[in-house]
């Protein structure tokens, strides 16, 4: 063969390899993730080493270079057994084959793998058998039969809660049946530029936080809120003896938006039209803002004056809120701002025409927080949400948390057990 053959055959064959060496495992919008099968190292029990990929459809800045990335490129190791993965290092590229920096973890540790999650399917092709293997056969016998162990647990478990629901339920409709027995909780109703109290009955108060449909029993209130109880990602939790390390710094993007203020009757809430933050190359859009009182959240056991919690979501619909601690001192300006455009009647909205709120000015000067997947704080109680807890609280004055006070019975859900979840904080 000729040497203008060969360098023909070389150019057509070596691209089709390269491109071939990546395997996507998962595509979201925006991105997919891949992996590098022949960079997977295996050795009967010792955790495996494997090289995956994020490959973003369009760059994002790096704040520690300022120039943009398209590519991370991510050296792990996963126990197959254990179901976990630990970052060992990060490799970020311009565009295929252009290295922008890369940094090693200094202190890598485990994080468990959820189902259904790329981390999930990256773990599969790790871990998984080679085809016509005896420990494929057995591997495969065995899935097989936890996975008909697992629906008949399943199934006894749907059984179980829907009887006891129903029993609730039953419970309920007995009371409600009895006017003398009709449990009574509070809420807030306009009434002459004041608000007074007035008695509200189960049947038009799905939840609470406090009495019959308080947050002891919001598991047992619907069929839809039973992870309230049986969850164990359940927030908020006390944040301590978390693990220290350099956690990837979020990148806000908030800006002056238009915003509605709405009484929900339980808190004051901010529709807000603009701005979210980028965390590992993802987006996350502001959708609201809402107020608790006191904090939901403890830092070692202490309880924050009031928090502001900032609901973000993905355009894979997946739930990220951003925590900002507020504590006794001066006057808050978003605060005020939502102040100033209170409803006058309960389950009232305002839209003031030609305002903006900055959410910016709600952050600390230091944007160092803690991390860890938890729950909705309010029924349904849904789980997979990533929390950041800013470490660093801000400032709310007393004539602002006396109205608070004033409009609204104290709305913070008690702390949940953490379960032996991983928490990670910023050093």
């Amino acid at each position: 063969m000729s040497a203008r053959l060969i360098a023909a055959f070389a150019a057509a064959v070596l691209p089709a390899v390269a491109s071939a060496a990546w395997q996507v495992v998962a595509t979201q919008q925006g991105k997919r993730v891949e992996i590098e099968r022949a960079s997977i190292v295996a050795e009967p029990g010792r955790p495996a080493v494997a090289v995956g990929r994020i490959v973003l459809d369009k760059p994002i800045v790096d704040p520690k270079t300022s120039a943009s990335y398209r590519i991370i490129e991510v050296q792990s190791r996963y126990d197959c057994a254990e179901r976990t993965y630990a970052t060992l290092k990060r490799s970020y590229y311009k565009e295929e084959g252009e290295l922008l920096r890369e940094e090693e973890m200094k202190n890598p540790f485990d994080m468990p793998v959820r189902s259904g999650t790329p981390d999930d399917k990256l773990l599969r092709e790790v871990c998984r058998p080679k085809v016509g293997s005896a420990s494929a056969a057995s591997a495969s016998q065995t899935v097989e039969k936890v996975n008909e162990v697992a629906g008949e647990l399943r199934k006894a478990n749907e059984a179980l809660v829907e009887k006891e629901v129903q029993k609730d339920l039953k419970k309920l409709a007995q009371r409600a049946a009895s006017p003398s027995a009709l449990p009574v909780s509070r809420t807030s109703v306009a009434f002459g530029g004041t608000r007074k109290s007035a008695p509200v009955s189960a049947s038009n108060a799905a939840w609470s936080y406090d009495g019959s449909a308080g947050p002891d029993n919001w598991g047992k209130l619907k069929a839809e809120y039973a992870l309230c109880a049986s969850g164990h990602n359940q927030s908020p939790i006390n944040l301590h003896d978390g693990i220290a390390v350099d956690l990837e710094p979020i990148q806000f993007f908030y800006r002056p938006a238009s915003f509605r203020v709405v009484d929900s009757g339980r808190h004051l809430q901010m529709s807000i039209y603009g701005g979210g933050f980028n965390l590992l190359g993802k987006n996350y859009e502001l959708i609201r803002m809402v107020f608790h009182r006191p904090s939901e959240f403890t830092v070692d056991g202490k309880t924050y004056d009031m928090d502001a919690q900032l609901v973000h979501k993905s355009e894979d619909g997946k739930q990220a809120i951003v925590t900002v601690l507020l504590e006794k001192g001066a006057e808050n300006p978003v605060v005020q701002t939502a102040l100033n455009n209170l409803p006058l009647d309960k389950g009232g909205e305002v839209a003031p025409p030609g305002q903006s709120i900055d959410v910016a000015r709600l952050l600390p000067e230091s944007r160092r927080y803690f991390t860890f997947l938890g729950s909705l704080t309010t029924p349904p109680c849904s789980e997979e949400v990533l929390w950041l807890v800013l470490k660093q609280a801000q400032q709310v004055s007393s004539e602002q948390m006396a109205i608070f006070q004033r409009l609204y019975q104290p709305n913070a859900r008690p702390v949940q057990p953490g379960f032996g979840r991983i928490l990670k904080e910023s050093r």
